[in-house]
């Protein structure tokens, strides 16, 4: 009988022990596979929300090239540059306004500055607008210094836009290319100009289609998880947030990561508040998706 005590007495401790570490693994376990299920959701969402934006951005670069090749065309007078805006601008309704900035004295009867800027007024037709001058000298502005060196399309970084011209202010985009004469020489520099809260709206349309799609949210995640969808430029700041927000992430890594056109996850702050940020580039942009995951 007293071996037996002596025997119990070694026993339990040895199996609480072994329950401990069985409840533990089984916790280490399910923790596991719980944050397995969610990178494959949030790695899910982020492909599929870089795919529609990859898409609605390429159906606007179609449209815009479609009136680039129409001023290519037409370079022989000015009133013909006009003429080809003006016939194309109808294209796409979300392009705020078509423009071709020539390189100085191109046209010596229009002097230095000659950007036509065919453009939406104060109704839904589009309208004619001059904007190059002294007081708005486009050569000096980045899309035209950077479209002087491209031999191809490209996206401007956002600047705002503020003057007196009748054309809208505010953040703007654009999409531009260099055009060549028949001589190969530099003619100008067209472009499509984007508002903002045009991205913004194309973003809030995706992060409410992916938030409803049934097999993206079939995962049994215990709990609810706040996350938010955004577009972030190079250097760690977003250029566009379903509510206007403004995210800001100051990590040296997550900033080379987006420069260099990486894709991962990370584990950051972003206004403070402990993430995980699931983030690839935007297909021929200098932009990155990023799902970002409070914990």
């Amino acid at each position: 009988m007293v071996e037996k005590k002596n025997l119990m007495k070694w026993l339990w401790p040895m199996a609480v022990g072994v329950l401990a570490i069985a409840v533990v693994l089984l916790t280490v376990r399910l923790n596991y596979a719980s944050r397995a299920e969610r990178n494959a959701r949030y790695v899910g969402m982020m492909n599929v929300v870089a795919e529609k934006l990859s898409k609605t951005v390429r159906g606007m670069e179609l449209n815009a090239e479609n009136v680039f090749d129409e001023v290519a065309k037409h370079l022989e007078s000015p009133q013909a540059v006009i003429g080809a805006l003006g016939n194309k601008a109808s294209l796409n309704p979300d392009v705020i306004g078509y423009f071709a900035a020539f390189v100085p004295n191109y046209f010596p009867q229009e002097g230095r500055w000659f950007q036509p800027y065919v453009h939406r007024g104060d109704s839904a037709e589009f309208v004619l607008t001059l904007v190059g001058s002294a007081r708005h000298d486009y050569t000096k502005s980045t899309w035209y210094v950077q479209g002087v060196k491209e031999k191809e399309s490209f996206w401007s970084e956002a600047y705002y836009y503020e003057d007196n011209l009748n054309v809208t202010s505010g953040y703007y985009m654009t999409f531009a290319t260099p055009i060549f004469d028949a001589q190969g020489r530099l003619a100008c520099v067209c472009g499509a100009d984007m508002t903002q809260e045009w991205m913004i709206e194309q973003l809030r349309q995706i992060e409410n289609e992916v938030r409803n799609d049934e097999m993206l949210n079939s995962y049994r995640l215990p709990g609810s998880d706040n996350f938010y969808i955004v577009i972030m430029n190079d250097d760690g700041t977003s250029f566009a947030h379903p509510d206007g927000n403004i995210v800001t992430v100051n990590d040296k890594e997550f900033i080379a990561n987006l420069k260099n056109h990486h894709r991962g996850v990370a584990e950051l702050e972003v206004n403070g508040v402990p993430s995980r940020v699931y983030y690839t580039p935007l297909k021929h942009t200098h932009w990155s998706v990023a799902i970002v995951v409070e914990k």
